[in-house]
């Protein structure tokens, strides 16, 4: 169920393109956290009203669901790896890229009529 978020306020980043990011991003979430891709969700709002620092150059800011699999020194990895891909695939500098890494409670997320708590 890792989901990833991208808000970022680039433009440059036509329809086709952004099904592009969404894939390739799907896939690196997967890599990154050992999960089967076939779980993973990722979302892309390009376009977004954003200021970082007082000015509106590209900024990105992104979420990280995940039930498990991240936590503590592990999000150093992930974040280096989503930063790199931000920039790579939308030009948005690490230094303007905040990522909200989120583990919540398995009872707290739902999927197919239920949630994941056991």
């Amino acid at each position: 169920m890792p989901t990833l978020s991208i808000k970022t306020n680039t433009t440059s980043v036509d329809r086709i393109s952004q099904s592009d990011v969404v894939r390739e991003a799907s896939a690196l979430v997967a890599d990154l956290l050992g999960k089967p891709e076939a779980y993973v969700m990722v979302l892309l709002e390009a376009g977004v009203t954003m200021a970082f620092g007082g000015t509106e150059e590209p900024a990105a800011f992104v979420e990280l669901v995940s039930l498990g699999s991240i936590g503590g020194e592990k999000n150093k990895t992930i974040s280096k790896g989503i930063c790199e891909f931000v920039q790579a695939k939308l030009g948005v500098a690490p230094n303007r890229t905040y990522i909200h890494f989120i583990d919540p409670p398995r009872s707290n997320f739902g999927f197919n009529s239920s949630t994941f708590a056991k």
